[in-house]
């Protein structure tokens, strides 16, 4: 279990890929939607995109032309439990959480 939460903690440890992730609490978007925000090339987004994946934090398909992103938000349940073992941390409340990425990306 701890390969899988490794993954998850070093994707959350990128403050751009925390900012995709608040993107994506909204709803599913483009890659080119994802990466217009951001001051770097769409290949740059799509490595981000590519360690969210592999951490499960997100999904993407193809629909047509286009691929799309999808928050895969299980993973940081995950997460969540294994914090809560500790004894020092409260559940995850998600919509916590989005309030704590909008204030961090203020």
């Amino acid at each position: 279990m701890t390969q899988p939460l490794d993954i998850i903690f070093a994707a959350l440890a990128d403050p751009t890929r925390r900012a995709i992730l608040s993107m994506l609490l909204e709803d599913d978007m483009a890659v080119t939607d994802v990466a217009e925000p951001f001051a770097m090339s769409l290949a740059a987004i799509s490595k981000h995109l590519g360690v969210l994946t592999a951490a499960g934090l997100i999904s993407q398909e193809k629909r047509g032309r286009v691929k799309w992103c999808k928050l895969e938000p299980d993973a940081l349940r995950e997460a969540s439990v294994w914090m809560q073992a500790f004894g020092q941390m409260e559940a995850l409340d998600l919509d916590a959480f989005e309030a704590f990425l909008a204030k961090e990306l203020d």
